[in-house]
This record gives C-alpha cells, sequence and structure tokens, in this order.
C-alpha cells in the first residue's frame, strides 16, 4: 500500500459523538484516531479518580466504541486513541470486555510509562508526554486498537505512519511530514472549516463540518482531506490556520522528531485537497515535557448586573460597599472587571446593561465562600438602583494550576503492552541522537510595499488568525492570504504594534516568529493565561478568542489591499 489513510475521529473529551462511526461509514480509511486529552482534561480526569481510582480515562470512547468496534473490525481499520488519559490500562482491558461481550476477535494494547506522579509529589497528575513509538510497536505487533495515556497529539499520527512504512527513527524528514499531517488532524473539524477566520465566505455550508483525514505518502509528504459529500472545507487558508494553532516558532519539537515549521509547503491540490510537503526534521530534544496539573487553591465569582444610567457610579458603589466585607475576610486574589456591554437608548433590558465582573482566589475556601456570598446577597436592598446578579453566589469551587517540567526521555519507561500480556521496552533515542532545541535565526522578510493611501480599517480585513494556549502562555498566529499582503503584514504587525493592539500584553514578554513560506507570523504571549486554563486567569482562559480580537483592531491598511 503506497498511502497510508488515517483519519481523526476526535479534537477533544465531549466532541460530536457520532463521528467515530461517519468517519468508519463515510470512506476509505486504514487509520483511525481520537484525540481526548488536553491540559484541562488532565485535571478533570484527575478529579475523576480522586472519587474513583479505576476511573481516569475517557468514558466516551467506550461508547462510541460500542457502536463502531464492529464496524472497524469488517473494514479492516485499526483505532489509536489517547483516550486512556490516566489508565491506560483500565481503558483497554474495558475494551477487550466490550469486544468479548459483542462477539468481536479485537486484540487490544494499551502504551504506558507516561505517569511520573511518584516523582512530583503534591501534583494531582504529572504526565511526560511520549510519542509513537510505543504505538508503533503495538501496530507491528498486530494491534487492532491501541490506547495510550498522555502522548504528544502528533503521535497518534507518527506511530501508524512509522510502523506501516518501516521508518527508522532517524529518518527525521519522514517523521516530520507525519508530525504536521498529526499536528494538522489533532483539533478534528478546526482542519475543515471550523473556528476559521474567513468563515462566511463564498456560501460554504459549515452547519456540520466532517472530520479531517491525511493521505500519508512513504516519504512523509500527505494530503489533507475529508470525506466525499461531509460538510466544511479543506484548503490553504483551513491548513495554515491550523498548523499556527497552538505552536510557537519554526522549530516544533517532540519525542520522536523536531518538525521544522518554516520548511512546510502548502499546496492547493483540488478541492478539498491540500498537499503538505517539503518539511524537513531535525533530532528530537534530549527531554520529554512533563504535563503537571494540582488543586491551586479555590475561587469564587459573582456578576452584579448593571443597567441603565451612571454605570461608572454603580460600579465604584458596588466596589465600595464589598470592600467592607474584605477587610475581615480578605481573599489572596480579588479581581473586578467591568464589560460596557450597555448602549444607550437600547430597546431591551439586556442590551442596556453592562457586567461587574468580581473574582476572588485563596488556598482556603472559607475565604471565599460564606463570607463573599453573604456580603454579596445582603446589598440586594441596599445597593444601586436595579440591583441584581446573574446567579445566586456559591460557597467556591476549586481550580487547577498547570505546570511544565522537563525529564531525559532515558529517564522514563515507555512500555508498549500487548493484547497477549508481553511488555515491549521501547528505547528512547540515544543521548548523541538527539538536540537541544534553540531559536533558529531569523529570516529574511519579504521588501516591503511601496508606500500609497491607506484606509482605517480592521486587521481582519486582509489577515486571518488563530489563538490558543500552552500553559500559562498563550499564541497567536496570523497569517495572510496574498503575497501582497503579506509584504505588508511582515512589516507592520512587529511584536510592538501587538502589544499596541493588545493592551493586556503591554507589560508582559511578547515574542514574534515569522514563517514565510505560509505567510504568517506566530505570536507567543507570556503569562498572559496566569497558571493555565483550569486557574480561569481571564475572561477567555484558554485564549481562544485572543486572535479575533486582534483582527477586530483597527490600523492604516494600504487600500491596494482592501
Amino acid at each position: 500500500m503506497t498511502v497510508l489513510r488515517i483519519g481523526n475521529a476526535s479534537g477533544f473529551y465531549g466532541d460530536r459523538f457520532d463521528a467515530l462511526r461517519d468517519m468508519l461509514t463515510g470512506g476509505e480509511l486504514d487509520v483511525v484516531t481520537g484525540d481526548y486529552l488536553a491540559e484541562l482534561t488532565m485535571l478533570i480526569l484527575g478529579r475523576d479518580r480522586l472519587k474513583n481510582p479505576a476511573a481516569g480515562y475517557a468514558r466516551t470512547f467506550l461508547r462510541q466504541l460500542e457502536e463502531s468496534l464492529g464496524l472497524a473490525h469488517d473494514r479492516g481499520v485499526r483505532v489509536v486513541t489517547n483516550a486512556g488519559g490516566l489508565n491506560p490500562a483500565g481503558l483497554a482491558h474495558a475494551v477487550r470486555q466490550l469486544a468479548e461481550r459483542l462477539g468481536i476477535p479485537a486484540r487490544v494494547a494499551h502504551v504506558e510509562g507516561d505517569d511520573l506522579g511518584a516523582r512530583y509529589p503534591g501534583s494531582l497528575t504529572a504526565h511526560a508526554y511520549l510519542g509513537g513509538s510505543g504505538i508503533a510497536a503495538c501496530l507491528r505487533e498486530g494491534a487492532d486498537v491501541v490506547v495510550t495515556g498522555r502522548v504528544t497529539d502528533a503521535a497518534l499520527v507518527t506511530g501508524p505512519a512509522a510502523a506501516h512504512f518501516g521508518w527508522g527513527p532517524e529518518e527525521y524528514d519522514r517523521l516530520a511530514g507525519a508530525v504536521v499531517a498529526g499536528h494538522v488532524l489533532e483539533c478534528g473539524t478546526q482542519a475543515t472549516g471550523g473556528n476559521y477566520a474567513f468563515f462566511a465566505e463564498g456560501g460554504r455550508d459549515l452547519r456540520r463540518p466532517g472530520f479531517p483525514l491525511a493521505e500519508i505518502h512513504e516519504d512523509g509528504s500527505c494530503v489533507i482531506t475529508k470525506h466525499p459529500g461531509t460538510g466544511g472545507f479543506v484548503d490553504v487558508g483551513t491548513v495554515t490556520a491550523q498548523l499556527l494553532y497552538e505552536t510557537t516558532g519554526a522549530r516544533y519539537a517532540g519525542p520522536d522528531v523536531t518538525a521544522r515549521l518554516d520548511t512546510v509547503r502548502l499546496t492547493q491540490d483540488g478541492p478539498d485537497r491540500v498537499r503538505i510537503h517539503g518539511v524537513r526534521g531535525e533530532a528530537p530534544p534530549p527531554t520529554l515535557k512533563v504535563g503537571r496539573t494540582r488543586l491551586g487553591g479555590f475561587r469564587n465569582e459573582v456578576v452584579f448586573v448593571l443597567t441603565g444610567l451612571d454605570i461608572e457610579a454603580k460600579a465604584a458603589l458596588v466596589r465600595e460597599q464589598m470592600a467592607q466585607a474584605f477587610l475581615t475576610t480578605r481573599p489572596a486574589e480579588v479581581r473586578w472587571e467591568l464589560v460596557r456591554t450597555d448602549r444607550a437608548d437600547a430597546d431591551t433590558e439586556e442590551t442596556a446593561s453592562a457586567l461587574l465582573r468580581l473574582v476572588v482566589r485563596d488556598p482556603e475556601q472559607e475565604a471565599v465562600g460564606r463570607a463573599l456570598s453573604g456580603a454579596a446577597v445582603e446589598l440586594a436592598l441596599a445597593s444601586y438602583p436595579g440591583f441584581h446578579v446573574l446567579a445566586p453566589p456559591g460557597n467556591g469551587s476549586p481550580y487547577g494550576v498547570f505546570e511544565a517540567a522537563y525529564v531525559a526521555q532515558e529517564d522514563v519507561a515507555h512500555i508498549a503492552a500487548l493484547d497477549d500480556g508481553r511488555r515491549l521496552p521501547v528505547a528512547a533515542p540515544p543521548a548523541a541522537g538527539t538536540l537541544v532545541l534553540e531559536d533558529v535565526p531569523e529570516p529574511d522578510l519579504p521588501d516591503p510595499l511601496p508606500p500609497g493611501p491607506v484606509r482605517r480599517a480592521p486587521l481582519g480585513l486582509v489577515a486571518g488568525a488563530r489563538s490558543g494556549d500552552k500553559g500559562g502562555n498563550a499564541n497567536v498566529g496570523v497569517w495572510a492570504r496574498t503575497d501582497d499582503a503579506w509584504r505588508w503584514l511582515a512589516h507592520e504587525l512587529t511584536a510592538d504594534r501587538f502589544r499596541q493592539l493588545i493592551p493586556e500584553s503591554r507589560e508582559l514578554t511578547v515574542t514574534r516568529h515569522a514563517l514565510p513560506r505560509l505567510r504568517a507570523l506566530n505570536f507567543v504571549v507570556e503569562g498572559v493565561l496566569g497558571a493555565g486554563v483550569a486557574a480561569q486567569h481571564r475572561f477567555d482562559p484558554q485564549a481562544k478568542a485572543l486572535g479575533e480580537w486582534l483582527r477586530s483592531r483597527h490600523l492604516d491598511i494600504p487600500e491596494a489591499l482592501l
């Protein structure tokens, strides 16, 4: 077989339930993958495991497989998923029981070794991001279903590709091509028009985008496409957007290989087909990333609704009144935010109202619980006119913190646990076969556009964006769709201009990475998300809409581009 067809059926824990069945029945596939894990998911699964030690995996996957395992068996499609979460052995056992009950002869293997909780006392979870070698070992030994814990998202593709084509661990360019394909597939329908900046163009049907698949070739190149007749679309823009999602600079490091994103070439290969080629790879870094989660304390929130006139004065009164409550019980962190959603002379009460948000955090629940709740409720008849809140205050709830650490690859026992009980150690790359990660030199930029008339207009008229989170940092990828727009964007949107457009980044470190072959810039904003998504540090805790905010900001744009 010269082409390996790998499809994706899940981008997160809670994605479309029937996607697995749809991918198996919608067209040809050799492997179907499911990505269920994220930083927040690990915390959620950790809390599940506190209640039940036998839990810790994505239960949704097991229910999906009940209606799809027979389809996969009949079509000869292998299933590879990280739904094992904190308990891949437990999920593998549950899948075997399911297969036996359904009368389906499925060989189920799992990958383990990522759990490093014993090394990090005080953590709720601590898991190394493994590569695809363990998955490949399971598949080479004949597994029909492979369950993993915390592997890199791209490993769900590099593992099957390496097993299928027989790639060795030093075939870096081929592995890097598979990493790029895996990164495009990992978030499901984000590659087929979901969450896409230019979604409103051209009458495309985005009501139910189809899930993506990659046709991978032996040289590591691939075509990103989707099953015929499914919704959404695949073009250079949708693939570019996903390539920039949750990445940083030119080097995209993983346990198997470091892929050079500055070498990626994209070509439209027909309707709903984008060819990815030219990807170069380098030796992987000597360390593995470890994602740690822990309970950071307790959090409470009250949202006061301010309607009509004197919004600022009403907000000031509430803050002064609540300050009295904080004299006796002072939470470690108190944050106020006034959101001016109100409009003058509004024709509905809702559009005449602004929201005043109070968020408090403290290591102790008592400091954010009844003292805060009682003080807010007691203002009901004693504060500003029209006083009410969006929801009654509660007793406070725990919040999580995400932290990253690093361990040497050889210090992690990567194991392929096979259906027949054998346990195959997966060798880490030798120290001589790794490369310490460093930034690449800044690339040459195109010549700027010649001077000409400009118009004040939103950036989003000439550039797309996609943003996301990595721990407490956010990244915003911005790309142009024409060479002239790139010539302008590359010189106009500097790190300093980014800070001007996004005020909350002005006191933070903002690093710009240029990727000329994608006509793209990637900005990393350090610390904007505090201690990560589970800490809910800001209004948009995962920075999902940060790129769209940037696109809405106005600049002087050359009229020739508008």
